[in-house]
């Protein structure tokens, strides 16, 4: 079994890989507060009402954006599994079949979003992860990242409005009947989340008259579902994406070692 942790602003997903398929993917909310017991117990407890072995675990990759619960996870990793995971950054950049651009500064999650796309693909394609942040990530069919665009995710947008209006208003991700907002809960959800759908294409329509050829647009993370009027737009839409580039990568770094 190959274990994998992604460690974003919002949450923290881990994904077990058993038998070709993702047999279970939990989150867990990013509180880097928190101390390293309070992870331990929670991921001991998924294996444990899950009914796994923590000693079937052969391999443990790491993706973090979080610097303050990197270190923390690590050291829950090697007290529960008893091992150190492959953490992605520049030394396993290194060793892979495959360009980073500007490996220092680069977020890992984009890494693995553009490594999975591009063997998963075989072409140039953009990723459109929908995570804290919206970005997109284009990767040449020669393997390389050739450039990252980065706006305010659906969550902070709206979170940011519904927290400066005169009336705090609790928003939820939904899209709205008509684009004429009646209140101003509507109004917040036409505005961002119809809005949204036209900064995306607007964006992929850029990318792709840069590059001067049309490539697949790929849409990944936890909100990836949340715009309706998007899913035909996409060639894909891949709620694991990122968890793939990890197990990936962790695969090519084994052969390699």
């Amino acid at each position: 079994m190959q274990l994998v942790f992604d460690i974003g602003n919002s949450d923290i997903t881990v994904g077990l890989w058993n038998n070709d398929a993702w047999n279970h993917v939990w989150r867990i909310p990013t509180k880097a507060y928190q101390p390293d017991i309070f992870y331990g117990i929670q991921i001991r407890d998924h294996f444990t009402e899950s009914g796994l072995s923590i000693d079937r675990v052969e391999q443990i990759v790491l993706s973090s954006v979080v610097p303050a619960l990197t270190d923390k996870i690590e050291t829950v990793i090697l007290n529960l599994f008893g091992q150190k995971p492959v953490v992605l950054g520049p030394g396993v950049y290194q060793k892979l079949s495959f360009e980073i651009l500007n490996p220092y500064e680069i977020g890992s999650d984009l890494v693995a979003n553009a490594y999975a796309a591009f063997h998963k693909y075989k072409c140039t394609c953009i990723v459109v992860d929908f995570g804290t942040a919206l970005t997109f990530t284009t990767v040449s069919a020669e393997g390389k990242i050739i450039g990252v665009s980065i706006t305010p995710g659906l969550k902070t947008a709206i979170r940011a409005l519904s927290q400066n209006t005169a009336k705090l208003f609790d928003v939820p991700l939904e899209l709205p009947a008509s684009v004429l907002g009646k209140n101003t809960v509507t109004a917040i959800q036409s505005g961002v989340l119809i809005g949204y759908e036209g900064l995306v294409k607007n964006m992929v329509m850029k990318i792709r008259e840069e590059l001067k050829e049309e490539c697949p647009a790929i849409a990944t993370g936890g909100l990836s579902s949340i715009l309706n009027g998007l899913s035909d737009f996409f060639s894909a839409i891949e709620a694991n994406l990122t968890l793939d580039g990890l197990r990936m990568i962790g695969d090519e770094v084994k052969k390699k070692s």
